[in-house]
This record gives C-alpha cells, sequence and structure tokens, in this order.
C-alpha cells in the first residue's frame, strides 16, 4: 500500500509518501481502507517528536480516519467487510497515529472495538473531520465544562478543526458565542457558522474586547487550547466563578499564571483529554441529523500531505484539512 512515512523526526522534508506492508488484522481487529483522513496538530508533534513519548519509527500519523472495511479477523462479530465507519483512535493498544501505525494510508489496523458505524447520509470527507474534532470538543464543553444555555462561551482559536467545533457545539447548546481568530476572512467564516460576536486578536486585545462584550462582568466560560501568552489574558477575561477549559497547548505548554485572578475571582482552570467513544457516537448521530456540520477548509490528495501539514502549521486554513488516499 501507499502510505505517508517519517523515517526521523524533524520537518516536513521527513515525510515520505511511498510503498509500504499491508497492515495485518488479528483475530479482534478489521482492516479499514481509508477513504479519507483529517490533519490534525497530533501529527505535527507525532512528527516533531514529543517529550517523554517514544514513536517507533518508521511510522505512519494520522488519527482521525473515515473508510469501510476491508477484511475482518476470525473473532470479529457484528461487523462486515463493506461496512463503512469512523474510528475511534483511542485503542488499549495506545493511540492510533501517535503510538501505533495511523490512518495517512491507503489501510490502517483497527481493533473492532474502536470503529463507529457511519451513516450512508455522511460523506467520507465530512466524516474524517468528526472523531478527534468533534469528540474532543463534545466532551470538553458538555461533560467537562458543562456549558449553560445562556452562557458566555469565548473560544481562542476559533477557525481551526477544534474551534469551529467548539462554535457550533456551543450555539447548539444555547450559549452565547464570542469566538477569535486572525483574519476579517476567518471572522466572516465564524459569524456564518453562528458566532455571536468575533474578536480579530491580530488586531486587538481579545481579553479587553470579550470583557467589554460581556458588559465587563466577564464570560463565563473560555474555550483555551493554545496557551502561551493566551493563558492569563484567558484568566482577566472570566468572570467569578468562569470556567478556564484547556485541551491543549499548540503555542506552549508552559504559560505564566497570575494567581490572584485564580483567587479572587474563584476561577476553575479545568482540563479535558480527548473524548469517549460514546462522544464520538454522539457527534456522528449530531452530524447525521444536521445539528453539526464539519467545516473543511483544504482537501489534498495523500502524496501531497507534506504541503497540507505546511498549510496547518502556518494556521493559514479554516476549518479541518482533509487528505485522501
Amino acid at each position: 500500500m501507499k502510505a505517508i512515512v517519517f523515517d526521523r523526526h524533524g520537518g516536513v522534508e521527513n515525510l515520505i509518501y511511498r510503498d509500504c506492508p499491508d497492515p495485518v488484522a488479528r483475530a479482534t481487529d478489521v482492516i479499514v481502507r481509508v477513504r479519507a483522513a483529517g490533519l490534525n496538530y497530533l501529527d505535527i508533534f507525532a512528527r516533531r517528536g514529543m517529550p517523554n513519548i517514544t514513536i517507533p519509527l518508521p511510522f505512519i500519523s494520522g488519527g482521525d480516519i473515515a473508510g469501510e472495511i476491508e477484511s475482518v479477523g476470525n473473532s470479529v462479530t457484528g461487523w462486515k467487510i463493506g461496512d463503512r465507519v469512523v474510528v475511534n483512535p483511542k485503542t488499549d493498544d495506545g493511540l492510533i497515529g501517535e503510538e501505533i501505525h495511523g490512518g495517512l494510508a491507503e489501510r490502517v489496523r483497527v481493533p473492532a472495538v474502536n470503529l463507529v458505524r457511519l451513516p450512508d447520509t455522511i460523506e467520507y470527507n465530512t466524516a474524517a473531520a468528526i472523531p478527534i474534532n468533534f469528540g474532543t470538543s463534545i466532551r470538553m464543553l458538555m461533560a467537562i465544562g458543562k456549558v449553560q444555555p445562556g452562557e458566555k462561551v469565548l473560544i481562542l482559536g476559533a477557525s481551526g478543526g477544534v474551534g469551529t467545533a467548539c462554535v457550533q457545539i456551543a450555539k447548539m447548546i444555547g450559549a452565547e458565542v464570542l469566538a477569535a481568530a486572525g483574519s476579517a476572512e476567518k471572522l466572516d467564516q465564524l459569524r456564518a457558522i453562528g458566532a455571536d460576536h468575533v474578536i480579530d486578536y491580530t488586531r486587538e486585545d481579545f481579553s479587553r474586547r470579550a470583557w467589554d462584550l460581556s458588559g465587563k462582568r466577564g464570560v463565563e466560560v473560555v474555550v483555551n487550547f493554545t496557551g502561551g501568552d493566551t493563558f492569563v489574558p484567558s484568566m482577566r477575561a472570566l468572570a467569578r466563578h468562569g470556567r478556564l477549559l484547556v485541551c491543549g497547548a499548540t503555542a506552549g505548554y508552559a504559560p505564566p499564571i497570575d494567581l490572584r485572578y485564580l483567587w479572587r475571582r474563584e476561577l476553575q482552570v479545568l482540563g479535558s483529554t480527548g473524548y469517549t467513544q460514546d462522544d464520538i457516537a454522539t457527534a456522528v448521530d449530531l452530524v447525521a441529523k444536521g445539528q453539526l456540520k464539519p467545516v473543511i477548509g483544504h482537501r489534498f490528495p495523500l502524496s501531497e500531505t507534506a504541503a497540507a501539514q505546511t498549510l496547518l502549521e502556518a494556521r493559514s486554513f479554516f476549518g479541518k484539512i482533509v487528505v485522501t488516499p
């Protein structure tokens, strides 16, 4: 099969499109013929190398996978060849795309228990934008953050895959959404998917603007998966008893913290790591019902994954980047 492989950590020049052995199913596995794979920052981190995580080299990343079952292990029940599926990357063997080979390939081995059935009404490119982004967002906003109707929710980095998912889910709940991004074009697109207020963080202080938009009371929730120098301003934007939801650190994992805001306003900083299989199944169901709609910003053939990851690193996109074998 063809796959995108890196033999060593570093830049996109290490991504090679080449022939690799087909994966072999164990008794409890299926082989999925990949029809589309969504890119995530996890693919960047895996390629660069991550502290305290050993990635077996050579390696195939890619955790957001949609496709159809090509073969089944002899102990698998409930699934058959040709079934349309999306994949929950969190397996008992490790995370698909980080610890075991992922979906930036024509085929991938998946434990059958990690499959979620994909309705015929959802096309594969759309499906590849669901598992990680929408699963993460549903868990963070609903299970961890417990966002309520009428609350004000500030979403940083709102133009990416997780960000656009958070905008839609918060609106579905009934929250008032403040979405921050870095260009006028992205702000227009955020309005189009439901944001009530938009903030260009390259032109104004997002914290001060959110404070003003909230009537100088602060917002109840901030979604921050960037970290770095956005962390303290996020705390400043929060109302008393506000919740800062954290599911990543794309701009830096060791930010400064101003403890004065933490205790004076009795803030909560809540971490959210990933998703459950039920979260992904819920997301698929909501997409099938038309209540959520993944935003696909760019599509690339698998052979051009290096160009797709370059776009991802530069943040020069809106929504989700999908590659197709």
